[in-house]
């Protein structure tokens, strides 16, 4: 029996519920990543006994579960968009906005498909914006597509953000102190492709580089459903 299947245990003196449970598990991973997350520091928030959680899920698998469709429920839209390209933009964009509330959910991203009630409505609302447009299989691919550039893209945006946090040093504090070493290889002759990238290419903010990779994957599901790109 899955955790979604399993029966709620009665509540005892210290009120509990998965709700609350998990709302505690989040707020811990929140400020201190999944590995801030243990059945005695969330019951311990909670003011409980940590047996008392074995009750509502029987590991901390199922925990990461429930807390991962609970996050999910951020990314459904409260309106089904008009389009298949505006659906699946703004469940790409929403599922950003959530990874960087909840940094944790970056790592969890691309795995198994999650089965609790937000994240197969989640899954539902992707398919449904193509449904009709082409036959499953080529659906099916489009979607993978689109959800390959989405995962990747935010995992790359929450490494950096880590990353800043780690060092001590933003993206342009960065950039300033590698300077001397980048010119220097540069000066090599042995990468020029690099060297015309660093000379002349334009910096964007993470909101508008996964925008325009966006778009341009949507472009690309376009042509193979043969339906005109907005």
């Amino acid at each position: 029996m899955t955790v979604w299947d399993r029966p709620e245990p009665p509540t005892r003196p210290v009120p509990l519920d998965r709700e609350r449970i998990v709302a505690a598990a989040v707020a811990l991973a929140d400020e201190g990543g999944l590995e801030a997350v243990s059945l005695r520091k969330v019951a311990a928030r909670l003011g409980a006994g940590p047996m008392r959680l074995y009750g509502y899920f029987a590991t901390k698998e199922e925990l990461i579960d429930l807390m991962v469709d609970a996050v999910q429920a951020e990314i459904l839209p409260a309106e089904r968009p008009g389009d298949w390209r505006e659906a699946l933009g703004t469940l790409a964009h929403r599922t950003r906005q959530a990874a960087l509330r909840h940094e944790w959910l970056a790592d969890l991203l691309g795995g198994r498909p999650a089965l609790g009630p937000n994240g197969l409505a989640v899954t539902e609302a992707t398919l449904a914006a193509l449904d009709g447009l082409a036959d499953v299989d080529t659906v099916l691919r489009a979607v993978e597509t689109v959800g390959a550039y989405v995962n990747g893209a935010i995992r790359r945006e929450i490494a950096h953000l880590r990353a800043e946090r780690a060092t001590g040093l933003s993206e342009s504090d960065w950039q300033r102190s590698s300077g001397p070493h980048v010119t220097k290889m540069l000066a090599t002759g042995r990468f020029p492709a690099l060297g015309k990238v660093v000379h002349d290419g334009t910096d964007v903010d993470a909101g508008t580089s996964f925008a325009t990779g966006l778009d341009w994957v949507l472009d690309a599901v376009a042509a193979k459903l043969a339906v005109p790109p907005a």
